[in-house]
């Protein structure tokens, strides 16, 4: 029987930072990939639908540039939020797979605040229709 302790395999080493160009496709690449893993969610597909619903009625009902770029930047926002959101709950279950009030609380408060963007998103358009008409 052998008193020596059990050889412990080195640590990872963490990836080596990159720099310039490098960088810059690195995070394409990173961003493409969280774009490709949320539209794997239902509810981001019901939302770039609906951002193209109200796209195309602003535009049918002769909305300036300006407000059509105001939509598109709220909907980009009500994307981003989504893929926090999404993020959240990632985390939630891989740390938290049973049941857990406070998951529960952190799941929701991320539901309100896209829940917050479609609200937003949801108003601009009917109020650009409006001042349409």
């Amino acid at each position: 029987m052998s008193l020596e302790a059990p050889v412990q395999p080195p640590p990872p080493v963490p990836p080596e930072k990159l720099r310039g160009l490098a960088h810059l496709f690195a995070s394409t690449r990173y961003s493409l990939a969280g774009f490709l893993r949320l539209l794997a969610e239902p509810a981001f597909r019901h939302e770039i639908v609906l951002g193209l619903v109200l796209l195309a009625a602003l535009a049918l009902g002769g909305a300036t540039t300006p407000v059509l770029l105001i939509q598109g930047g709220l909907l980009l926002a009500l994307a981003a939020t989504e893929a926090l959101n999404t993020a959240i709950e990632l985390i939630v279950d891989r740390v938290s797979p049973e049941f857990s009030a406070f998951a529960g609380q952190a799941k929701d408060l991320g539901s309100f605040a896209v829940f917050c963007l479609l609200v937003v998103n949801l108003g601009f358009a009917a109020w650009s229709l409006l001042a349409l008409v």
